[in-house]
Parts: structure tokens; C-alpha cells; sequence
């Protein structure tokens, strides 16, 4: 209780005899606003075998985070700073008690129809094996062994062993879960609960459909301090992100079925909602990679063809709109992320509790508003599919239940079993606090065999996941530049436009795709053997182990292709005009190893680098070659990216000087651009740079911009040679005599030869 100062009375000889300053230091407690002395909470607060960070100090408000080695978690989990100088801890307990880091168990089966499982444990350490074996008659289904993971779960698949004797195959039942229904027929359902203090992720109810699938998700049962792994949650929303981009897959296997198919036509129109949370809880520097997760997203999402709008809502206790789908600078990716980049962690140090509802009200609110522009029955309105996106590090803790607001947003949108492809709600917990399991899976969709619900230990895991969440094996559209950037792809997949080009005998070329039936690649891989029967194109396939043959129906070489062209001037060997083309037999059909590259100076180019229709050539020579020193890259022998730095301008003239100190091939060569012209790029001047091999000749030269990948090159001759008998020894010691320097067709130099031969293939912007 406060008081005014007239109100004050103090013993007047008291007063007198004591020092003016004691009298006020007496007084500060009783007045509104004034000064008193902050208490700090007390610092033995270690834990046994982990780690700790406070997120302002010692002082009250601070909230204290544990962290454990791979395979333990901490208990407690935080410990929060009182305005008493107390910690308080989770549970509301204000006694401290010891803090320990202990390990990590996965939870034992309860039970396992028509089958065994050894071995038989209460729970199970990290690194353990569970074996299931079925009984005569019926069939395994799932992993038949599993390992206990680090983060409290297992690795695999349920294990199931099903007669296949029901409309609908038998549901399992997941470790930790008890299952309640054992008739799997039409209409049948069947329900899940989970053991001890487990926490249910997943659909608690299930029924078998007429399509001989089971709705909702598959449940599981989780510790309640476990957390998913980067890559659990990429495959998720790569899958997803595929399909925005117009991918269709009916038969997807079950181990790749992560994800919600957000089937968007891209004659579509996609909503895509971010909701990043900024209450107290959230470190600013987490906040800031947030904000970086979604940069990339949105950055790799609008370098498809699709139409897209896009939300940004940062919240605490209340919301605060950055970017709205209303406005029409939502449709463009350099004003989503100028305004993604103001987004201000500061903007809600007023109101630091965790209100999701309010949050995902205004997404409501907003689609509310769209809806009355456009029409309620109007197809602008009904076609618009929509995807929420919720950042959060804990469970909400103000203004009521967010699933109310996750009823009305599915009530505006008219979800029924026909449209449940028109919304998709991602919830992802991000952290090492109290991140509520129950919560986020009833935030995130249920749809079949899906998940939509993830905790990730930290913001670094969240980044990670966003780099690499793109999954183009799906993707079955003829899109030029894409490569499957994810962490396990293999290399063909990485640059699924590269070719290999031999005749009967051994590989002598390479080359990239650059439509479904056209390959460019060097002319002078052909000057001793021009005729296309003799010749074999090797395309990546997925089901084939090393790629599938095509035949060549026609070999197209520059007229103007002569390598002894110079003789007479002392040059043995000339390179100028050194393309070909080559049409093959029939179109390659496209998959995640096999895809065109994007050739500068075309529509579908221009596109990829998202630039105005307006465009042209010389505006894409200006943003892919704008740089002295280009970083770009080529494929090897053995199919891995190499890189080089390709030179322009001034740095260009430095790099090709070499060439005129080379006296086995230009003994009397007077002016070094009669033999570089200005059709080649340069590299090889730099000591971390990569030199092509004998044998990857016609290969592209090519960089990556946006998440897309664009040929301005393609390797044509140069002066040394790292590689001896198909093998690269880049540490080969050099010859005096040579330098090494590599030269590249320069593809914005040759427009005139590519357009005459690929003009009714490809769409060609103005020079």
C-alpha cells in the first residue's frame, strides 16, 4: 500500500536526530515509482553434468534455462527469477532443489497383437534394440527392430502383424499406447490412450474408411521432454512445400508420408500464414532466427511459379500484423521480406505472456475480411488454399484455449472431408522450456498418416530444418533449376540436369539437360566422330542404378566450329564457338534425378530470378555475372559439385594471360585474345579453386541464385589437367611449363546460335 504525502506522520524526534539521508532511504519503500534496492536470485544454481543460460541475469524476471548432453534432459527444465529473489521452478515449487542432467529412456510396449517382442524392460536406455517377431499366419508390417534414440524415441516404424483380413489393415498399436476397438471393418473405429505420464501425439480416434485407410494420424506416445530431430521435421514440410509448388503423388510410400499434401495448382492461390512468438520466454537472438527461418522459406518458396500471399504476425499478449494477405505487396517476395526484416522483438516487451489464441485470431480476422471482399460463394475466395505456420517456444498462458480459434479459422475456410486439402496448420514448438506436446497436437492438422506437430530443441535445429526442407522428388513438373537441396540426396539428385556422353566405348563428355529433349554440351566432343548412332546419352533415373541410355536423334555443332581454324597463326588448337546440341530419341521423363537447368535470357529464367516481365537479356547477364569474381560451379567425374571462381572484367584480362606464356601449345602467339576471345569465361587462378579433368568437357558451368540453379557456361579446354586415368589428384604437383587456367563457353556470348536451334523449345527474352 502506498500513501500521499500528506498523509504521513513519523515521530518527530526521530526524525531530528537522524541524518537526512537515512530519512529518505526510509521513506523510498512508501512512495509510487520510487527507487528501491533489486533483490537477485541466489547463484547456486548449477547442474549436475549440464549447462545453464540465464536470459537477463541474476535479476527478477530472468528466466534460467538447463541444458543436457545428447541422451539426458534436465530436471528441472528452467527455473524462473521471482520479484522476491526467489527461483521458482515449473512445478510452482519456490524450494531449490538440486538440478541434475538424467538420461533418456523410450518407453516400453504395453502390449503387441499376434506377436513377441524382446526384450521385455519397464523403459529402455538410449541405444537399446526392441525385436517384434510375429506369430505363424500373420505378416510383418513396420520395423522389425528399433533403436532407442537420443531424444526418446524410437527410430522405425510401428510394428504390426496383420492377416489382411479386414476392410482396413490392423491400426497397430504404438509403443507406450493402449488401444480400446479390434474390428477393423467399415465404419469400425477404434481409440488410443497412452501409458504412465506419456503424452498422446496424433489422432485419439481413428475410423476405417471406404478407401481402406484409417483417418487422422497414427498416435504416439512420447516422454514429455522429448523433441523431434531436424530431420524428422524436414521430410514434413519439404513434402508439403513440394506440393504448393504443384507436385501431385497418389501413391506415396508410407515412410515418406510426413507431410500434408498442400495440393496447389499453380493456377492456384496459396495463403501462407507465419505466427512467430515473442513473448518473455523468447530470447531475442532466438527470435532474430526465427525471423531467418522464415526468410528462407519465403525466399525459396516464391522462386516457383505459384501464386502466393503471405502473413506475418508476431506475438506475446497481444498480435502485431507486419504483412497481411489483404495487401497486395504480400505477392512480393522483396516487400514480405523488407517487411519480415522491421519485425521488431521490442514491439512486445510491454506484454510478455503467450497468447496464441489472440494470435491465431487475427489470422481468423484476416481471412474474415479476405472472404468479404472477395465473396463468400465466389471461386476467388473458395480456391485459395491456406497454411498457417506457428513458431512458438512454450505453452500459451493468456486469453483462452487457441483451439477456438483454430475452430473458427476451419468453420471460414468450410473444411469438410472434400476440402481438407484447403488448410494446413503447422504447429512447432521451438526450445528447451516447457513446450506443451498436448497443445501442439491439438494445434496442428490431423490428416491421414500425417503429422503436424514438432518440437525442436532449439532455434539452430529450426534454421536447419528450414534450409533443407525442400524435397523435389515429388516435384514432377518441368521446372528448370531445380536441385533436391536436402541433406541426404545424392548427387544426381543435387544437379539432376547432368548427363553423361560416351560412344560405345568409354565416357567422353558431359552435359546438361536444358529441356525434356534437349542436351547442351561442347562441339568438340564430336570432331573425330559425328554420327549420332554410335552415340549414348546416360540421364539419371531413379530406378536405375546408373541412369538410363537414350539414343540421339540429332547432333546440332556451331558451323563456325573450327579447331583449326588459327594454324596459320601459330595456333595449334582454337575453341571458339564450342557448343553443341543434341536432340535425343525421345523426352526424358522428369523425376528428382532427372530436370532441366535454366538457361539465362529466358522466360522460364526470368521466372526463377523472379525479375519483371519486362526483362532482358542483358538484365540477367547484370544480376548472374555481376561480380570481378563469380563463385560457381561444375560436376565431376565422380558427380560431385567442384568450384570455381569465373572471372570478368579486369580480373578477366589478369586470368587469361598465362595462356601466352604456353609455348608446347602457342609457341609464337602475339596477342593472347586471338586464342581467348570474349565468348570464354576464365577461371583457375585461385589456389581453392577446382580445374575440370579430361573428360568432363561440355559440362555445365553453372549458379545457384534464390534456390535456383542457371547455366552460364559450359566447360571447354584449358591448360592443365588434374586428373590421371579418370582420377582427380587436385594436389598434383603442376609442371613448370604449365599454369593452371580453364575456359568456358560464356553462354550470353553465343545467344544468337542458341535461340536460332532452341527458339521453339524455349521462350527467349530480348537481347
Amino acid at each position: 500500500m502506498t500513501f500521499p504525502l500528506s498523509s504521513l506522520s513519523l515521530p518527530a524526534p526521530k526524525v531530528a536526530t537522524m541524518h537526512p539521508l537515512m530519512v529518505l532511504l526510509c521513506l523510498l519503500p512508501l512512495f509510487p515509482g520510487s527507487i528501491a534496492v533489486t533483490p537477485s536470485c541466489p547463484k547456486n544454481v548449477n547442474i549436475s553434468g549440464g549447462t545453464f543460460t540465464l536470459s537477463k541475469g541474476w535479476a527478477p524476471g530472468s528466466i534460467l534455462t538447463y541444458s543436457c548432453p545428447l541422451g539426458y534432459y534436465p530436471v528441472p527444465s528452467t527455473r524462473l527469477c521471482k520479484l522476491n529473489g526467489q527461483w521458482q521452478t515449473s512445478s510452482r515449487s519456490s524450494r531449490l532443489t538440486k538440478a541434475v542432467c538424467k538420461p533418456v529412456r523410450c518407453p516400453s510396449p504395453v502390449s503387441f497383437e499376434n506377436g513377441v517382442y524382446t526384450p521385455r524392460l519397464g523403459s529402455h536406455p538410449v541405444g537399446s534394440n526392441l525385436s517384434f517377431e510375429c506369430e505363424d499366419g500373420f505378416m510383418l508390417r513396420g520395423s522389425s527392430i528399433r533403436q532407442c534414440r537420443p531424444n526418446g524415441m524410437w527410430d522405425g516404424e510401428t510394428a504390426v502383424c496383420d492377416n489382411g483380413a479386414s476392410h482396413c489393415p490392423n491400426p497397430g498399436i504404438s509403443v507406450g499406447a493402449v488401444r480400446t476397438g479390434s474390428r477393423f471393418g467399415l465404419g469400425d473405429k477404434v481409440s488410443y490412450r497412452c501409458s504412465s505420464n506419456l503424452v498422446l501425439t496424433g489422432s485419439a480416434l481413428r475410423e476405417c474408411q471406404s478407401n481402406g485407410m484409417w483417418s487422422g494420424t497414427e498416435p504416439i506416445c512420447r516422454q514429455p521432454y522429448s523433441y523431434d530431430f531436424p530431420e524428422d521435421v524436414a521430410p514434413a514440410l519439404g513434402t508439403s512445400l513440394s506440393h504448393m509448388l504443384g507436385a501431385t503423388n497418389p501413391t506415396q510410400k508410407n515412410s515418406e508420408n510426413l507431410g500434408r499434401k498442400i495440393h496447389i495448382q499453380r493456377s492456384g492461390h496459396l495463403n501462407l500464414y507465419f505466427l512467430l512468438d515473442a513473448s518473455q520466454s523468447v530470447a531475442e537472438k532466438d527470435f532474430e532466427i526465427f525471423k531467418e527461418s522464415v526468410n528462407i522459406m519465403v525466399d525459396r518458396i516464391f522462386s516457383f511459379e505459384i501464386n502466393v500471399s503471405v502473413a506475418i504476425i508476431t506475438f506475446a499478449s497481444r498480435p502485431k500484423v507486419i504483412m497481411s494477405v489483404l495487401y497486395d505487396t504480400s505477392r512480393d517476395v522483396m516487400e514480405v521480406m523488407s517487411h519480415l526484416e522491421k519485425a521488431n522483438y521490442k514491439d512486445h516487451e510491454n506484454g510478455t505472456g503467450t497468447n496464441t489464441f489472440a494470435a491465431l485470431n487475427s489470422v481468423y480476422l484476416m481471412m474474415n475480411n479476405q472472404m468479404q471482399r472477395l465473396g463468400m460463394n465466389t471461386a476467388a475466395w473458395q480456391e485459395i488454399r491456406h497454411a498457417i505456420i506457428l513458431l512458438t517456444d512454450g505453452k500459451s498462458n493468456m486469453g483462452g484455449s487457441p483451439k477456438v480459434a483454430i475452430d473458427k479459422i476451419t468453420e471460414i475456410v468450410n473444411i469438410n472431408q472434400k476440402r481438407n486439402d484447403y488448410l494446413d496448420i503447422y504447429a512447432i514448438g521451438v526450445g528447451k522450456l516447457d513446450v506443451d506436446w498436448r497443445e501442439l497436437n491439438e494445434l496442428g492438422s490431423k490428416k491421414d498418416g500425417e503429422r503436424h506437430a514438432f518440437i525442436l530443441q532449439d532455434t539452430q535445429a529450426l534454421y536447419q530444418v528450414f534450409e533443407h526442407m525442400l524435397d523435389v522428388s515429388k516435384l514432377t513438373d518441368v521446372i528448370c533449376g531445380v536441385g533436391n537441396m536436402s541433406t541426404n540426396a545424392s548427387n544426381q539428385e543435387r544437379t539432376p540436369w547432368h548427363v553423361i556422353i560416351k560412344p560405345q566405348g568409354q565416357a567422353t563428355c558431359r552435359g546438361a539437360l536444358v529441356s525434356d529433349q534437349w542436351v547442351l554440351t561442347a562441339a568438340h566432343c564430336f570432331r573425330h566422330n559425328g554420327d549420332r548412332k554410335l552415340w549414348r546419352v546416360i540421364v539419371g533415373d531413379p530406378s536405375l542404378r546408373n541412369g538410363q541410355e537414350f539414343e540421339i536423334k540429332e547432333i546440332v555443332i556451331s558451323s563456325n566450329f573450327d579447331v583449326r581454324a588459327k594454324e596459320n597463326q601459330g595456333i595449334r588448337e582454337f575453341y571458339g564457338d564450342d557448343i553443341a546440341l543434341l536432340q535425343l530419341e525421345k523426352k526424358v521423363k522428369m523425376s528428382t534425378h532427372a530436370r532441366p537447368i535454366c538457361l539465362p535470357c529466358t522466360m522460364e529464367a526470368n521466372l526463377a530470378l523472379r525479375r519483371p516481365l519486362s526483362s532482358t537479356c542483358q538484365d540477367h547477364e547484370k544480376d548472374l555475372l555481376n561480380q570481378l569474381s563469380v563463385p560457381a560451379h561444375f560436376v565431376g567425374l565422380d558427380g560431385n559439385s567442384l568450384n570455381v571462381r569465373l572471372k570478368t572484367g579486369s580480373e578477366w584480362t589478369k586470368c587469361i594471360q598465362p595462356v601466352s606464356k604456353d609455348q608446347v601449345w602457342f609457341p609464337n602467339l602475339t596477342d593472347v585474345n586471338e586464342v581467348v576471345t570474349d565468348q570464354f569465361l576464365c577461371s583457375g587462378s585461385e589456389k581453392m579453386e577446382d580445374n575440370p579433368c579430361k573428360g568432363e568437357s561440355g559440362g555445365a558451368v553453372y549458379l545457384e541464385k534464390r534456390f535456383r540453379f542457371f547455366q552460364v557456361g559450359l566447360v571447354s579446354w584449358g591448360l592443365y589437367n588434374p586428373c590421371e586415368n579418370g582420377k582427380r589428384y587436385p594436389h598434383k604437383k603442376v609442371p613448370s611449363s604449365r599454369v593452371p587456367r580453364d575456359f568456358h563457353i560464356n553462354l550470353f556470348r553465343l545467344q544468337p546460335w542458341l535461340r536460332q536451334h532452341l527458339g521453339g523449345v524455349l521462350n527467349f527474352l530480348p537481347l
